[in-house]
């Protein structure tokens, strides 16, 4: 059985799907932060089959939740003070992403001029469904659950 401890003061990531943790710590820009980070792989889940966790040891507010709703807005997050939950938070796509994703038409003005931020815009929230707001180019994200 494996054993990660508790941590006092951050948060834990939890029902992510299988395989996706790392690009969650990389797009979330953890390796960026001081703090301790653990990544649970492939654990056992009766909801889910498989799951990843993250637990995070730093204050909630290094954490951007628009790009998390973005990646996966089924993950849960647990706001932990005094090695207690204290909030379970639930995500929600966001209204817009910006410099998440890039657009892919190379006619838009984007391409041109690279100091735009990218903002895509949410106009199907029932498919996921984002758009550039400048060219209006599509974007579904690839790992959306069904």
């Amino acid at each position: 059985m494996l054993n990660i401890s508790g941590i006092s003061e951050g948060f834990v990531l939890d029902h992510i799907q299988a395989g996706m943790s790392l690009r969650i710590y990389h797009d979330l820009k953890l390796d960026k932060l001081d703090c301790a980070v653990a990544i649970i792989k492939n654990a056992k889940s009766n909801k889910m089959g498989k799951k990843d966790i993250i637990k995070v040891e730093c204050p909630i507010e290094a954490l951007d939740l628009d790009i998390l709703g973005f990646i996966d807005h089924n993950i849960t997050v647990n706001v932990i003070k005094g090695s207690v939950i204290v909030e379970k938070r639930a995500l929600t796509l966001p209204k817009q992403v910006k410099n998440v994703i890039r657009c892919k038409n190379p006619r838009c003005i984007t391409s041109v001029e690279q100091e735009l931020d990218q903002i895509f815009l949410l106009t199907d929230e029932k498919k996921e469904v984002y758009r550039c707001k400048y060219c209006e180019e599509k974007y579904t994200n690839p790992n959306r659950r069904k």
